[in-house]
């Protein structure tokens, strides 16, 4: 006798015939998720009748390399009930309007004869008329539409602000190329062709994390998660990627596997955390103090007691590091200003997009030189092919040696004002210079190294407020400093600086920074970024000093780096440069 034969009640087992119904289906189609997920995906489409019954993941990706992990399984919670969404009752199918504001149109479209233009401006024009949709607002009250009837509305209200305001006042949000790229596409080509600005999907979240475009020059321009599996070790900043990367987590854990140490930064105690070596639960939003504190050890014990030759030489090449930033005498103390253009150096007066070329010391000749790959030549047309990161005077293809610091060449030591962020002061430290002869007379000059050096507070013997030691709590940015921001001991700071330090100069650069999308566990400090111009203290910055590389944990996309395709800093360097003004062609 079969088991699954009932010779008592036969009837009572037909419930099993519901799900033997509810799987069956006529064909398999590959399909994705167009649903502002950059995970990509590819999913076996069960299909009955033209109806999704049930989906499952495809097993069948290639292999990247052998040296990693398989790609497979990938996939999530959500995008196995997917078809659910498809079927839901709660699903918009049609287009909404709001009650109040189509009945206030529909009258005014009547009133002018049927001009929709004239009746959208009539309805801007009287107050108590445009009052009467707007208050509706946040109570409800849409109704069903059809298309023709919403495109009319869309297209005066453009119409009719260009008219008025200009079409760059017109200014519009296209989904993520993520979620559909046609949707993408046909939004941004219409706003590129009426005139408007297409405002990014960073605007539409607000969670751009700012730190990649100031230091990188790109948008979130990371590398491909498999990737977090050859490094060695990893800093999680708040980001959970069980629920925001679900299809990548797996290489975490791999990684894991693969010998790395993990750390999670985060307030609590996130699902990410149970992967980690070591969990620091540092307060919501301090995570900047933080970090500024690892770099204030990385730069004391790692570039001035004991300068470690890879990351003296990543810096020289990878950063603006050794570019020269002016320094503005402001009554007894001078202030950082703008970096050093080579237009303003008299030989140099009449060199194309001389204002967004700068200047470096040569440390064998002792010379100024001008470097390649700075924004000057991105947008050459004379002098091109010279947008790299090639260590070469840009005038005569020269190599040289970048000077990182003044302090032993210097003419003279000045008092510079910082701002001390955290503590609402400022900080007179002396700044090693040089003088160098400019069209508009002599001015002094100090490297971005010295500014940063000084910036953080690392005592190299120079005079001003520096502070005395790591347990000065009083000065920015001592481990003593962060502990009353995180709540973390200063001697978790010293233990994880030195051991990340240590892995990036053992392994040649293989420590990560996975961050979480706005900036971290919380906010940088806005004071860093608004006020700090050569140097930013974003976790971007922070790599930069130990020559590591970051990436974003988030719903976009995850996109491998060019290595050496151009310097990330001195792509960004008019970002930083103190001007409003870019060179012709820039956007």
């Amino acid at each position: 006798m079969s088991w699954i034969q009932d010779i008592v009640s036969p009837q009572t087992r037909r419930w099993e015939e519901f799900y033997r119904n509810r799987f069956q289906h006529d064909r398999i189609v590959r399909s994705t998720h167009g649903v502002n997920c950059t995970g990509g995906c590819s999913w076996q489409i069960h299909v009955k009748g033209g109806i999704v019954v049930w989906e499952t993941q495809q097993l069948d990706y290639p292999l990247l390399e052998d040296s990693l992990p398989p790609y497979e399984p990938r996939g999530c919670q959500r995008g196995i009930s997917y078809s659910w969404y498809l079927y839901s009752p709660l699903r918009i199918k049609y287009p909404l309007v709001r009650g109040a504001l189509i009945d206030a149109f529909e009258r005014e479209k009547r009133a002018t004869g049927g001009d929709p233009v004239t009746a959208w401006e009539n309805l801007q024009k009287d107050p108590a008329k445009r009052e009467s949709y707007q208050k509706a607002r946040g109570k409800g009250g849409f109704r069903r539409a059809s298309w023709d009837t919403v495109l009319e509305i869309m297209a005066a209200a453009n119409i009719s602000t260009a008219k008025k305001y200009g079409p760059d006042r017109v200014f519009g949000f296209s989904p993520i190329p993520a979620m559909s790229m046609l949707s993408y596409a046909a939004g941004g080509r219409f706003l590129q062709l009426f005139g408007g600005a297409n405002l990014s999907f960073y605007d539409w979240y607000c969670d751009l994390p700012t730190a990649f475009p100031e230091i990188w020059g790109e948008q979130t321009d990371v590398c491909e998660s498999a990737d977090w599996y050859n490094a060695k070790m990893i800093a999680d900043m708040g980001a959970c990627l069980n629920m925001t990367r679900t299809p990548d987590c797996h290489f975490f854990a791999e990684a894991r596997h693969n010998g790395t140490k993990a750390v999670v930064f985060s307030p609590d105690f996130s699902q990410v955390c149970k992967y980690a070596d070591q969990w620091v639960p540092l307060h919501a939003g301090s995570d900047g103090a933080f970090w500024m504190a690892v770099t204030h050890v990385i730069l004391k014990e790692f570039h001035h007691d004991k300068p470690t030759p890879y990351f003296i030489d990543y810096v020289k090449q990878y950063t603006d590091s050794p570019f020269l930033v002016k320094l503005e005498k402001d009554g007894d103390r001078y202030r950082p200003g703008r970096l050093l253009r080579a237009n303003e150096i008299e030989r140099w007066k009449d060199l194309e997009n001389g204002d967004w070329k700068f200047l470096n010391v040569d440390a064998r000749t002792n010379e100024l030189v001008i470097p390649k790959g700075t924004m000057g030549f991105r947008w050459a047309k004379n002098d091109t092919a010279k947008w790299n990161m090639k260590l070469e005077h840009a005038i005569d293809d020269r190599p040289y040696d970048p000077l990182l610091t003044l302090i032993g060449e210097r003419d003279e030591t000045l008092l510079t004002e910082f701002t001390e962020f955290g503590l609402d002061r400022v900080a007179l430290r002396g700044v090693p210079v040089r003088y160098v002869e400019t069209a508009s007379g002599r001015v002094p000059v100090a490297t971005v190294y010295d500014l940063l050096m000084a910036q953080y507070g690392v005592n190299r013997g120079l005079p001003g407020a520096y502070p005395r030691d790591y347990t000065d709590k009083d000065a920015a940015y001592t481990p003593a400093w962060q502990e009353i921001f995180t709540g973390v001991d200063s001697k978790t700071v010293l233990q994880f600086a030195r051991e990340w330090a240590h892995t990036a100069a053992t392994t040649q650069g293989r420590c990560m920074i996975i961050s979480a999308p706005a900036s971290t566990t919380g906010t940088t400090p806005t004071s860093c970024t608004a006020r700090a111009r050569w140097r930013s203290c974003s976790p971007a910055a922070w790599a930069e000093t130990a020559g590591a590389s970051t990436t974003t944990s988030d719903r976009r996309s995850s996109r491998p780096r060019t290595p050496g395709r151009r310097s990330p800093s001195r792509a960004t360097t008019w970002a930083r440069a103190g001007s409003s003004r870019r060179p012709s062609g820039t956007t």
